[in-house]
């Protein structure tokens, strides 16, 4: 007879949460900071740049 297997599946769950919370974070970060940064930085760069010369004419 095979002894059953008890707590694998709550260890398995717990660790696919981790991992799940984890890479879901760093997909946040890594979009935050290599994507949307740079654009609004670009946005802003352009507005200002549109702002100085409506000020100058």
């Amino acid at each position: 007879m095979v002894a059953p297997i008890t707590g694998m599946i709550r260890k398995q769950l717990l660790t696919d949460i981790g991992v799940g919370l984890g890479l879901g974070t760093l997909g946040g970060y890594y979009f935050w900071y290599a994507v949307h940064v740079p654009m609004m930085k670009k946005r802003d760069d352009f507005y200002a740049k549109l702002e100085a010369s409506k000020a100058q004419a």
